[in-house]
């Protein structure tokens, strides 16, 4: 079991007291209705630097005393943020060299949130300062239990000092070898060799900006970057406030920094999660849902992680802002919890009257009362939580992983061939964890250094990049007894982008897989292939690989073009384990059947033995089954012993009907 940071499942989200300073009554009637709502914890101070700092020099922390006494006084915790998410007008005007550059060379103006550049000293040297006169003011306050910094990390910079900063990253990562990068880069294509790192700069539109290795390269230095400044934020506070955790809300789908290294550098992962319900896909929302639940649990060897973010009603970022139904919101979170999260959090408490976000739900809506639809639905959702406390610290016990690595999904995206429209690894990765996820069964969402030999399977995705000793602990796995399942365009580079030699898959994994590619082929969206397996008929969607094998047992063919007749999947038994190779890409149910067949031949076994109706799902934590309702209708369930409602203490057995967004929460009642 995981170290417990509470021993009650948190339940608040960002609280934004100082837009209210002018009426600090509000704060009061925070207070009153917080406690209605069954909330224990606010997040503080995110975007507070203006009214913390006003001028240079000038501090008011007044405002903030005030209300961390309050809620202290009213039983609530207190997630404090550092505020360099947003500078001060102040500060940009006096030290201009904070503000970010673009990629023609333009200075942005004052604006916007993380408008700050990364390398800046003078940058570093105010967050710091702010950071420590927080720890400083507030550590022995009985309200702080952690610490959030700043708010979604993203964005980069390229003026002087970033140019510079990244020709040094170069130097340390090539061994100060330019001709180390020339031969990893490739550069003698198109005469492109460079004499010195002071001739490279970052990929930029008026440049170049089609070399992948280039722009892997800027995506792994702006993530440096971007830890290096995390660290700079968080060391006065590791000094005054040892003990407090340090968490920074990571986002959903968001690309441009790689999470499962910068995990490595917060205690506790936390993400904001903001899926689009209600638009006649929610199953499918669950499901992408579930996969980065799982994924960010799987980011600390599958520790408790933190639902930072989430609406309690509506967002204003979407095309269409539709008002989710009640119960959806209520079933999102206990799905969050399900997968590990320890609390649920929304944005925002109170609507901001003015400014991007006005219209992005809260729990208090503008008219500034409980009598709201939203109201009901967190209160109820608190008075929930509140009886969830035994799951806290608990963890998942997976025996499948899928693998879904960063850096594999960057180099995906930057490489031109084949089909350059349909190409969205993280659809595949999702599309490969779906079958498991509908069958109840745990999956871990791991990237391709850790560790494989806890599972019976791992599925990996158009692996296109292998990272070195990928290759080597993939063989090791399955001579040991795994099964490894990849799929078309598996091993063609290496960690620069640069490609295998000798066939693919790569190296050994010919032997391993028992089979080698010839060849890969792009089909247009409207003249798809068919491909047979196990007596059924698939599609062959966008691109597939032409495959001979080399002592693998032919699973399935071809039935169409050039290649008709040809090996599609393939089975290889490789020392005391098995080696899949599934050649196309099916975008219905190829994945699905494939995945009933593995599960069959290793025996594994749902989470629990409840027949349920589709759309329904299961997720067991610790000693707690979770039954979902994500469908558009009520469905039946079946128990297949007694168990025990963990928030009613009901006795449930034999048949019931869950109805929409409806959910249970038991444990076996021996």
């Amino acid at each position: 079991m995981a170290k417990k940071l509470f021993d009650y499942i948190i339940h608040g989200g960002d609280y934004n007291p100082d837009q209210w300073i002018r009426t600090p009554e509000i704060w009061d009637e925070d207070m009153r209705l917080m406690k209605l709502a069954h909330i224990n914890s606010a997040t503080v101070g995110v975007f507070s630097w203006a009214t913390l700092e006003p001028e240079e020099g000038v501090y008011n922390f007044e405002w903030l005393d005030t209300v961390l006494d309050k809620m202290h006084q009213n039983g609530m915790s207190a997630i404090l943020a550092t505020p360099s998410g947003a500078r001060p007008a102040w500060l940009a005007e006096k030290y201009p060299e904070v503000l970010r550059t673009d990629e023609n060379g333009i200075r942005r103006k004052f604006g916007d949130r993380h408008n700050h550049c990364l390398t800046s000293p003078v940058y570093r040297e105010k967050v710091r300062g702010i950071n420590r006169m927080l720890a400083e003011r507030y550590k022995n306050h009985p309200a702080l239990k952690m610490w959030h910094i700043s708010n979604e990390y993203s964005g980069e910079c390229r003026c002087e000092l970033c140019r510079e900063a990244f020709r040094k990253w170069l130097r340390e990562y090539y061994h100060n070898d330019i001709d180390e990068l020339n031969f990893k880069w490739w550069n003698a294509f198109w005469s492109h060799s460079f004499n010195s790192f002071d001739q490279i700069n970052p990929p930029e539109k008026n440049g170049e900006d089609s070399a992948s290795a280039l722009n892997l390269a800027w995506q792994r230095f702006i993530t440096d970057s971007h830890i290096s400044f995390f660290e700079n934020e968080i060391a006065p506070l590791r000094e005054i406030t040892p003990d407090i955790p340090v968490t920074t809300n990571f986002m959903r789908r968001y690309n441009g920094i790689d999470y499962q290294k910068f995990a490595e550098h917060v205690d506790l992962v936390s993400w904001d999660n903001y899926p689009a319900w209600d638009k006649g896909k929610n199953p499918d929302e669950a499901i992408e849902a579930a996969f980065l639940h799982d994924f960010f649990r799987s980011l600390k060897n599958g520790q408790p992680f933190f639902l930072m973010e989430s609406t309690p009603s509506l967002v204003n970022w979407q095309d269409v802002n539709k008002l989710p139904k009640s119960g959806i919101n209520e079933l999102a979170s206990i799905q969050a919890v399900a997968h590990g999260a320890d609390s649920v959090q929304y944005f925002q408490w109170r609507k901001s009257r003015g400014g991007d976000e006005k219209f992005q739900g809260a729990v208090i809506d503008h008219c500034g009362h409980e009598n709201t639809r939203v109201f009901r639905n967190v209160a109820k959702i608190g008075k929930t939580l509140e009886g969830l406390s035994g799951v806290v610290g608990t963890e998942s016990n997976s025996r499948v992983a899928v693998i879904y690595d960063w850096e594999n999904g960057w180099a995906v995206n930057f490489f031109r061939g084949y089909n350059n429209i349909r190409r969205d690894y993280v659809k595949e990765c999702i599309k490969w964890y779906a079958p498991f996820y509908k069958r109840g069964i745990s999956v871990d969402v791991i990237s391709m250094q850790d560790d494989f030999s806890k599972y019976d399977a791992v599925i990996a995705p158009f692996l296109y990049m292998l990272k070195d000793g990928t290759e080597e602990r993939i063989e090791e796995y399955v001579r040991n007894g795994g099964s490894f399942v990849a799929t078309y365009l598996t091993g063609v580079v290496d960690t620069d982008d640069l490609c295998k030699l000798g066939g693919l898959p790569a190296g050994r994994l010919k032997e391993v897989f028992g089979i080698w590619c010839e060849e890969t082929d792009a089909l247009p969206e409207d003249i798809p292939g068919k491909a047979e397996y196990n007596g059924k008929t698939y599609e062959v969607n966008h691109i597939c690989d032409i495959i001979h094998t080399k002592g693998a047992k032919i699973l399935g063919e071809y039935k169409s073009d050039f290649y008709a007749g040809m090996p599609c999947v393939t089975e290889n038994a490789f020392g005391k384990g098995k080696a899949y190779y599934a050649a196309f890409r099916n975008d219905k149910d190829f994945a699905d059947d494939f995945c009933q067949m593995l599960i069959s031949a290793e025996s594994i076994a749902s989470d629990a033995n409840i027949i349920c109706g589709e759309d329904v799902f299961l997720r067991k934590r610790g000693d707690n089954v979770f039954v979902m309702n994500f469908a558009d209708d009520e469905r039946e369930i079946i128990f297949d012993k007694e168990y025990i409602n963990a928030v009613t203490g009901e006795t449930v057995c034999g048949r019931t009907t869950l109805p929409v967004c409806g959910h249970l929460v038991i444990s076996c009642a021996e």
